[in-house]
């Protein structure tokens, strides 16, 4: 079997960058490339830095505050139960929740999710974590075919305490399995996906508000294609942002 690596897919990668008083979170993939600095004092978030350097809709740029609205002033351990995802960017909302989870690391913390595109109706995934795979599934659709103890189970069902009880899997796994499941739009034509009225009000450009006002923009990547890897453009990690 060819290493995964070596398949055509999608690739995505988060960078977590703990540092005194701040810490970033960014992720690059096909379609986009977008960062957050979360500034702290005494555990609370004192400012939330949202940044979009590459989107797919026009209306994304508008998150940026719902973004601020949703986490300044919040304590960090409190930012998973802010709730609200659905009518922010969820991107940005995801890595404001994997900044305020790792603001106390004494390290920095790569993921990289790599997933083939289909053949014969199948792919395979995994999640590595610092260059060291953690999590490798097959897929049929956006159904597990394996691992044979999550065989049948849908991707949008998974519930990561169906994989493990250790935290640090458990944050892998929601990782993996939102980034396998955008790594689906690459098998579906750009004409198909440049409505957004056809979209579920699951993000802040869907919303009603929005949703009408939304038009497809911005560069798709394929960073199987090259030598270029996701987060290799200087951004949020070339040291204290202010």
């Amino acid at each position: 079997m060819a290493p995964l690596d070596a398949l055509p897919g999608f690739r995505r990668r988060f960078r977590i960058k703990p540092a005194p008083g701040y810490v970033s979170a960014e992720v690059e993939d096909d379609y986009h490339h977008m960062g957050v600095v979360v500034r702290h004092q005494d555990g609370v978030a004192v400012a939330i830095e949202p940044n979009m350097v590459r989107a797919p809709w026009t209306t994304c740029p508008g998150a940026v505050r719902r973004l601020q609205e949703t986490f300044t002033g919040v304590r960090l351990s409190e930012f998973p139960a802010r709730g609200n995802k659905l009518t922010n960017c969820t991107h940005l909302y995801d890595l404001a929740i994997l900044a305020a989870a790792h603001a106390a690391d004494e390290a920095p913390l790569v993921y990289d999710i790599l997933t083939s595109d289909p053949e014969d109706g199948q792919n395979r995934t995994e999640l590595c974590r610092d260059g060291k795979t953690l999590l490798s599934w097959a897929l049929k659709g956006f159904e597990i075919s394996a691992p044979a103890d999550l065989a049948g189970v849908r991707l949008d069902k998974l519930k990561p305490a169906q994989v493990s009880s250790d935290p640090k899997i458990q944050e892998a796994v929601r990782v993996l399995r939102w980034g396998t499941m955008i790594a689906h739009g690459r098998a579906i034509p750009l004409s198909e996906q440049s409505n957004a009225g056809r979209f579920p009000s699951n993000c802040y450009t869907f919303q009603p508000d929005n949703v009408t006002k939304a038009r497809r923009v911005g560069e798709i990547k394929d960073f199987s294609a090259g030598e270029a890897q996701p987060l290799d453009t200087p951004g949020l990690q070339g040291g204290d942002p202010r």
